[in-house]
């Protein structure tokens, strides 16, 4: 297999930011997008990376933009299959199948969660209070449980550490009331869409995180879209309701640190091969299930 790539330069094209996963490049009318194969773990960078995580990332993520293109628009421009322009030719192997040039659209200053399930932070809040970014819920639910409708669960950004849950009149004061709606439509619309699909090929998405941006005024679909980065995908014929699940993410790379008892402070410890061949198969078993696609 090949090594991960861990970070990236382009000579001549222009670095505007460096994130946890993404290195972001200036096109002048337009971004590159490279998906790297860094991995992060209770906001720490590991310092060994998951080979071809960014390509499942970034195939992924065309594939849900192409099924979506009736539902909204997105701000690709240019699909899967498309040349690189010239000035990106020199690049190509190091860009193969992890990048995206996308419109440089305005993002929305909050993250677009839904939830069809309770887990995570949202299943800590239930136990404390029966609601779920106060959004009220039924009692008796436990663990992993189905809800009863899915719910748009908005968070603010954080450049560092984690995003904070906020309720919807929050996302409004933030974003204001037109596009909040219009962000909470557009996501639900999305996961129902993507929850069918996924579960017909043996996928359950429990939750997941959209990003909208404004382009020439429209809300558009940007950044990754139903990855195993940003969602939670668990196996649909292992779900019992009541438990923790197995999932299709960084599960074996949790699992590992919290067996070697870090404690969850820079620097992080290198993951061995076996976590890393694990959680590659993890990743590339969700593309091939999700696609009917090899990568």
């Amino acid at each position: 297999m090949n090594a991960p790539l861990l970070s990236l330069d382009l000579p001549g094209i222009p670095k505007i930011k460096s994130g946890k996963v993404r290195e972001i490049f200036d096109l002048g009318e337009a971004l590159l997008l490279v998906a790297t194969d860094r991995i992060s773990a209770y906001d720490s960078v590991m310092p060994n990376g998951i080979p071809r995580k960014g390509e499942v990332l970034t195939q992924l993520s065309h594939f849900w933009f192409a099924r979506f293109a009736g539902l909204i628009p997105n701000h690709l421009l240019a699909g899967a299959a498309d040349p690189l322009p010239d000035r990106l030719q020199p690049y190509a192997d190091q860009l193969a199948r992890r990048s995206m040039i996308v419109r440089k659209a305005k993002p929305l200053a909050i993250e677009c969660v839904v939830r069809g399930y309770l887990a995570g932070s949202g299943w800590s809040e239930y136990r404390r209070s029966q609601t779920v970014c106060g959004i009220r819920l039924p009692a008796g639910l436990v663990e992993s449980s189905e809800l009863p409708e899915p719910i748009f669960t908005p968070a603010t950004k954080a450049e560092t550490g984690h995003d904070e849950n906020i309720s919807f009149s929050e996302a409004e004061v933030i974003v204001g009331q037109d596009l909040a709606a219009q962000a909470r439509k557009a996501s639900l619309e999305l996961y129902k869409a993507a929850r069918s699909y996924a579960l017909e090929r043996g996928i359950i998405i429990a939750d997941t995180k959209f990003e909208f941006g404004l382009f020439e005024g429209q809300l558009t679909l940007i950044d990754e879209v139903l990855t195993p980065d940003s969602s939670r995908f668990w196996p649909a014929d292992d779900y019992v309701p009541g438990r923790p699940q197995a999932s299709y993410d960084k599960q074996f790379v949790r699992d590992y640190l919290v067996g070697i008892n870090w404690n969850k402070l820079p620097p992080a410890p290198p993951l061995p091969p076996e976590v890393v061949e694990k959680t590659t198969a993890k990743y590339l078993e969700a593309y091939e299930r999700l696609t009917g696609q090899r990568l």
